[in-house]
């Protein structure tokens, strides 16, 4: 019944985002005021005369929902609760238990406790399984039940949890949780700095400064900036954090949107720290948004070499826009271009295939950085220097978003012991065992090809789709089925980088991976041999 009333309110409500999210709305004001007061209609007369019971503000965010759906994943409808979590985000403050937290509809599962902070102090490990809070079943609680973890300073909350099918429970005080935009920096060798920078929260620029001048300080005469897993955030950020490398009054980012007072272009506009110290900047696929900015920005000024694996990919930029009781639509407002004219969105939102899944650029531009380099356009950053392992592909994101590789983390770290993160090594027959544990669980994903497969023989044509040629179609599924299984030794060197960042975490938390890295992660040793080397260094920017 709930999904019948969702389809029902679904295309009226569309005139309502399409009023509220752009100002460009004057030549079709009388579509736009018709198709409102048909909604209004609906809705007033749907819940005074449905025979069942209906809940309004249910049915009002299923409509909403459903609607932005129809456009990009970043354009969003941020409740109250959303709208705080969006604050705490950026600022990188907020009062809770120092989690991260990920959220089923009958439990949470604690995906990795902070060091120090009071999930850890308070025994919980990456894993375990939330199912009360307080008195308050996770199963039973219908909105988001990550909430009643936050609270104020100094408050305690009792939990239950499973841990490896056991039920246990502690108590956790909560306090003030600082989110840094930098977790970690050190000196890698005695002349090269290493600073990961996690996240474009307010903190970012400031702390990376901080973090660059302590390094110089301490000897470092060349950089290397992570910015590997860092989904993004501030745009303001992004360039302050260019602009510690690049001159005041350098051309950064340019935005363009249909609605004109979103075109802008923004450029530095402080002194920067150092703009002669050579440079690497770390990537992989889930580096994006303002990663890409300060990657793709610096690439084009050709001021820093670019090492690891294509970026996400992420060229739209977003605006929360006030709505009413306290509520917010974050809109994507306009696409960023890069100093040489480049906009590295991967996916098109707005031409999908048949199945509805926004469509991959494949057709690339060409453009050229300061010095005359070649870069492209469309999908994502391309190092300069690709690292093997740190490449990602429909396997090895499905292990990750189905969490197999989190819970085989989890099963080795309850069945070994580890006292050093630079004596770790994920040997042939631990790997074995990760293989006999994706075989034996109910990992399953559809590559492209296989869907391509299916549709045929479910639209298949009786004149030429014979017996034979379906059998040999179900063969070929089963040969692609099998040839999954075979790809995990085929990419085993991508799939033990992944098992062996989450199984150090569990150990030795964030610090301990950062260490492990510095001693033995692919691109990490690149980057010091090409800073290494000024000659190869200055070849690579120089261009043709």
């Amino acid at each position: 019944m709930k999904q019948l009333l969702k389809t029902k309110v679904v295309v009226p409500v569309l005139a309502i985002g399409l009023f509220l999210t752009t100002t460009a709305f004057k030549s079709d004001f009388f579509e736009i005021a018709k198709q409102i007061e048909i909604f209004t209609t609906l809705f007033k007369e749907l819940n005074m005369n449905y025979v069942d019971e209906t809940n309004p503000a249910e049915l009002m965010d299923s409509a909403i929902k459903n609607m932005l759906e129809e456009l990009d994943p970043y354009t969003v409808f941020l409740n109250e609760q959303d709208v705080e979590a969006y604050k705490i985000n950026n600022a990188g403050e907020y009062s809770g238990i120092g989690a991260l937290v990920r959220s089923y509809e009958d439990r949470l599962v604690i995906v990795e406790p902070y060091k120090g902070y009071p999930a850890d102090r308070a025994g919980l490990k990456a894993g375990d399984e939330i199912v009360t809070i307080g008195d308050i079943s996770v199963a039973d609680f219908k909105d988001d039940a990550a909430e009643l973890l936050k609270g104020a300073n100094n408050s305690s909350v009792s939990v239950s949890f499973l841990r490896q099918g056991k039920l246990q429970s502690t108590t956790v005080e909560r306090s003030a949780i600082e989110v840094d935009a930098v977790p970690f920096y050190r000196m890698a060798d005695d002349k090269t700095g290493y600073i990961v920078l996690s996240r474009f929260n307010s903190k970012a620029s400031s702390q990376t400064e901080e973090a660059l001048l302590d390094l110089k300080e301490q000897g470092a005469e060349r950089i290397i900036l992570d910015l590997r897993g860092n989904p993004g955030g501030l745009l303001s950020e992004a360039i302050n954090v260019t602009n510690l490398f690049v001159p005041k009054g350098e051309l950064i980012v340019t935005t363009k949107s249909k609605v004109a007072k979103f075109n802008q272009e923004y450029e530095t506009r402080k002194r920067p720290v150092d703009t002669e110290i050579p440079l690497a900047i770390l990537v992989d696929g889930q580096s994006a948004s303002a990663s890409e900015i300060v990657s793709g920005g610096l690439q084009d000024l050709d001021r820093a070499v670019i090492i690891g694996a294509r970026s996400f990919g992420k060229g739209l930029v977003q605006r929360p826009l006030k709505l009413t009781y306290g509520t917010q639509l974050k809109v994507t407002i306009s696409r960023y271009y890069t100093p040489s004219g480049r906009c590295i969105q991967a996916l098109d939102y707005w031409n999908r295939d048949e199945s509805g899944n926004a469509v991959r650029n494949t057709e690339f531009q060409e453009f050229k950085t300061r010095n005359g380099r070649k870069v492209t356009d469309g999908g994502g950053v391309q190092p300069d220097i690709p690292i093997d392992e740190l490449k990602s592909n429909e396997l090895i994101r499905a292990l990750v978003q189905n969490h197999v590789i989190f819970d085989f983390a989890t099963k080795y770290y309850y069945d070994h012991t580890l006292d050093n993160p630079a004596e770790f090594e994920l040997t042939p027959a631990v790997y074995q065992e990760f293989t006999d544990h994706v075989t034996g669980s109910s990992f399953s994903f559809e590559t492209r090809t296989e869907k391509a497969l299916e549709k045929a023989l479910t639209d298949r044509e009786e004149v030429i789709f014979t017996e034979t040629i379906e059998n040999d179609f179900k063969t070929l599924l089963a040969d692609i089925e099998k040839s999954k299984l075979r790809a995990l030794d085929t990419y085993s060197d991508e799939i033990t980088r992944q098992l062996e960042d989450e199984i150090i975490k569990r150990y030795f938390y964030r610090e301990g991976l950062y260490e492990y890295y510095l001693e033995k992660d692919a691109a990490i040793l690149t980057a010091r041999e090409v800073l290494g080397q000024p000659r190869r260094y200055s070849e690579i920017l120089q261009g043709p």
